[in-house]
């Protein structure tokens, strides 16, 4: 009696691949924490990235901030973001599998094979795992293993994953041997039991492997260099900060004056953080009489500069938390062309980052302003990794979008071009536009005056890039505009604090702000913000910010509610 087997179908095919390959990233983690090596699902995800068109790529970005914004996350949007980044680079490699386990599976249907045979897995293997290799050797920046390692273990990976495939299509299909004799009346081996068995090994070996990576380095430290030293975080004493004598006093639940810098925000086109070397140089090349490649030390050793500073994403929306403030040092940009000496021809610098990220700063730019800075540290203490370890670039009232971090590398060039998110069709200046936030509703902290009239400690922040706030006005329920205290900021660079203390009302209430910038040369009247709402493409969101309290007697001891 012949041997009756039946094909799966490619149904099967579509379940292997979801079983199969969790694993298979479950090593590559092991891989990536244990010896450095690439991790392949943030590498495919990064270079769909670049290579989306910028419409549909920052339609994705936007879906996914308003998502997140949507379900509370607004307060973390930036460690949000990033999450989710790498949740879908997950999920689509995942899917990815699954869409190979089904081919695999149509393929090998229409392939006659008499007897078990691994070379068709291998094949497959290669298949899928060739073009995946040459994308993360295109756009990896977090392995630190030679390049030969990479290779190997790339396609010692693909090709056991290959040949798995293979095992489970054979063991799927294959008669039941017992005994050595083929009992020919059974159809192999119970298919459901068999990938129950393999689920199951395979989340064994998954949440193994994701523990052990995990484990082998004790997690992802983001705020320590490629050299291994330990950075510093917020030494900063706030009692010692320019405006420390300043009268008007923060409200209860005011954002901090001065950004912790681990909680400075962090947005990037990278999923996962950047490999530094250890011996890093920074080479200034291009139209100059002085061709230099400076070390770390040698940048540090320059005339420097301190100064506060806000800087702010230009995807932040109205109330967003993508914006901050910290001390930077640095050198001043006039001081390195005065070292490279720009030929006559130069235009601007061409300034790269680690992942390929580019920005143009012109040359006329920096020689009308000092304050254009190459910086090394936040804080007093090197720039933390997440934040752009070991320089990147600060250019007054621009959005963070035309400032690199990462710096690897600046080319003095005779053409001003699109840089990376312009050519996505963001703004090409990307001035900052002024805008005001309500912090804080202080209802936990209601007070009473001599007379006894209670009032509510409203707070929050206004900022105009380098053009200062010159005053700031509250509207409580649609009513008159009053204006609020400010508070003197750290420097004319940062944010300023406000505080309105309003005559207590209970009930629902709802709060706006709005500012003025300082009067620019020629002008005598203050400038108000721009009041329409729009949203953050192509060149920053504007509109008044608002957030609704309820406000009771204090003995019932109502919280704090923040904007």
């Amino acid at each position: 009696m012949e041997n009756s087997v039946r094909k799966p179908s490619i149904w099967m095919g579509t379940l292997i691949g979801a079983l199969l390959t969790p694993p298979l990233m479950a090593i590559m983690f092991i891989g990536e924490r244990f010896a450095g090596l690439p991790f392949l699902p943030f590498d495919f995800f990064n270079w769909i990235a670049r290579v989306l068109p910028g419409g549909l790529l920052t339609f994705g970005i936007d879906s996914m901030v308003d998502t997140l914004i949507a379900i509370g996350y607004g307060d973390n949007l930036d460690s949000a973001a990033k999450n989710s980044e790498q949740l879908m680079a997950l999920m689509i490699f995942w899917v990815m599998g699954i869409v190979f386990g089904t081919l695999f599976v149509a393929a090998m249907n229409r392939i006659q094979i008499k007897q078990i045979s691994y070379t068709p897995g291998i094949i497959f293997g290669a298949i899928v795992g060739l073009p995946l290799l040459l994308i993360s050797l295109s756009v990896n920046i977090s392995s630190v293993a030679p390049t030969y390692m990479q290779v190997t273990w790339h396609i010692l990976l693909y090709v056991g994953y290959g040949i798995v495939f293979g095992w489970a299509y054979h063991e799927i299909t294959s008669p039941l041997l017992e005994k050595g004799k083929v009992d020919a009346q059974v159809q192999g081996i119970d298919r459901r039991q068999f990938m129950v068995r393999v689920g199951g090994a395979s989340a064994v070996l998954t949440v193994v492997g994701a523990g052990l990576g995990s484990l082998l380095t004790g997690g992802s430290d983001s705020t320590t260099p490629a050299s291994g030293g330990e950075i510093a975080l917020s030494t900063t004493d706030s009692s010692n900060l320019p405006n420390a004598d300043a009268s008007v006093i923060p409200a209860p639940g005011t954002r901090p004056e001065l950004t912790p810098v681990e909680n400075h925000y962090r947005i990037d086109i990278s999923s996962g953080l950047p490999a530094m070397p250890v011996d890093y140089t920074l080479p200034i090349s291009g139209l100059v009489a002085n061709e230099v490649e400076w070390t770390l030390d040698d940048i540090r050793a320059m005339p420097s500069r301190e100064d506060y500073l806000t800087m702010a994403c230009i995807s932040n929306r109205i109330g967003g938390s993508l914006i901050s403030t910290v001390k930077w040092t640095g050198v001043s940009f006039q001081h390195i062309l005065e070292q490279i000496q720009p030929t006559e021809d130069a235009v601007a610098l061409k300034i790269t980052s680690v992942d390929n990220f580019d920005e143009y700063v012109s040359l006329d730019l920096i020689r009308q302003d000092e304050r254009i800075m190459l910086a090394y540290a936040f804080d007093d203490a090197p720039l933390p990794l997440r934040n752009g370890y070991p320089l990147r670039i600060h250019i007054p009232d621009r959005y963070g979008m035309k400032q690199p971090k990462w710096i690897t590398n600046i080319e003095v060039v005779a053409v001003h071009e699109p840089g990376y998110w312009v050519r996505r069709g963001w703004s090409e200046e990307a001035i900052v536009n002024a805008t005001s936030v309500v912090d804080t509703v202080a209802t936990s902290a209601i007070y009473s005056d001599d007379s006894g009239q209670m009032f509510v400690p409203i707070g929050g922040m206004a900022w105009a890039g380098d053009r200062g706030i010159a005053r700031v006005e509250v509207s409580i329920d649609d009513g008159d505009w009053v204006e609020a205290d400010l508070r003197d900021p750290i420097s004319e660079r940062t944010w300023t604090i406000w505080r309105y203390d309003w005559a207590f009302t209970e009930g629902q209430h709802t709060f706006a702000v709005r500012c003025y910038e300082t009067p620019s040369d020629g002008q005598s009247d203050p400038t108000l913000q721009i009041t329409t709402q729009r949203g953050v493409r192509p060149d920053g969101a504007t509109g008044i910010h608002a957030a609704s309290a309820s406000v009771r007697a204090p003995e019932e001891d109502a919280d704090t509610v923040e904007g």
